[in-house]
């Protein structure tokens, strides 16, 4: 099914709103089959060969209208598929280890690596609003990690290089337009297509391969953990079709706001969910902060934007008017 990007107000609410409860949903999903599997490679490269079969299907059957890979395009998005599979292995990977609230914190602080990114590649210097409310944020993960009694080395670096690798996919397809004009399907196809062979060689180097599928197909005997295995299948495509929708049809912007929304909700049931969770004043009162600081960025970046379309609505005017 493909979409316009001049988009209805209907859709555009369907898009936020769809992709906010598929994000939210993933981040339990993926740390429920992680408890017992923890091969995350080899769980990456499935969600990434179901989302090549499933659209490859789709254009059989005529259920959607994605066009052919084309080797121009598919060489300009070569570097954005493989930071975006990057941060998601590294974020799979984190959670092996760190609880939800934390590992929500940690990505929080993904503005803040963007604005550093943004600084040193010469895209000049921020608002005071946007500076002080990703520093809160950034404050809130140092408070609420003092406070982690389940502090994870491994986790957290997993969670901090999924951060690195986020900025460097968000900075290389603003900078490089390499998604422009495609559909948010194509650009699934495109992104699979392209990081199966990185991830195959990965799980063979890693040495999650051949041993994780013979654990596989043991576990696979478990009706629980088949429901859960094809629930984290199915959702990985479902939050990346959301996710790629979200931004054609309203904006990055958009995509970012209902991302930190999202993760109030998240924080909030991961203190109750799954476990892991040891609670701490300090710990609280970090995740209260980085959140209040993720809201606050939210909001800085809407009044921006706003700012920043006027003199171009009042030129329109003029124009008009003569």
């Amino acid at each position: 099914m493909e979409y316009n990007v001049d988009s209805t107000p209907y859709l555009s609410l369907f898009a936020a709103l769809s992709y906010g409860a598929a994000s939210m949903a993933m981040v339990f999903i993926n740390k429920a089959i992680l408890m017992q599997y923890a091969n995350s490679m080899t769980l990456l490269t499935l969600q990434q060969l179901m989302t090549t079969l499933l659209i490859r299907f789709g254009r059989v059957m005529g259920y959607t209208k994605a066009r052919e890979l084309n080797i121009e395009t598919a060489k300009k998005l070569v570097l954005v598929s493989l930071f975006y599979n990057a941060n998601v292995a590294f974020a799979l990977a984190s959670l092996k280890g760190v609880n939800i609230p934390m590992y929500i914190a940690i990505k929080r602080l993904t503005p803040l690596a963007v604005l550093i990114a943004g600084f040193f590649s010469g895209k000049g210097r921020p608002t005071t609003q946007v500076t002080l409310s990703v520093l809160l944020t950034a404050a809130g993960v140092l408070v609420a990690a003092l406070g982690d009694f389940s502090f994870d080395l491994f986790g957290y670096s997993m969670a901090f290089t999924s951060v690195f690798f986020q900025t460097m996919y968000l900075v290389l397809v603003e900078k490089s337009g390499a998604e422009d004009g495609l559909s948010s399907v194509e650009i699934m196809l495109y992104n699979s297509v392209l990081s199966l062979p990185f991830l195959l060689f990965l799980i063979i180097a890693t040495g999650e391969f051949p041993n994780s599928l013979s654990i596989l197909f043991a576990k696979s005997t478990s009706l629980s953990f088949l429901v859960i295995l094809i629930l984290s299948l199915v959702m990985g495509i479902v939050l990346n079709y959301t996710m790629f929708l979200c931004t054609i049809v309203n904006s990055a912007l958009t995509t970012t706001i209902v991302g930190v929304l999202k993760g109030v909700g998240s924080t909030t049931l991961g203190f109750v969910l799954l476990g892991g969770v040891q609670v701490h004043a300090l710990n609280v009162t970090g995740l209260v902060i980085n959140t209040a600081g993720g809201v606050w960025y939210s909001l800085a970046k809407y009044q921006q934007k706003k700012r920043n379309k006027l003199p171009k609505l009042t030129s329109d005017v003029e124009v008009r008017s003569k």
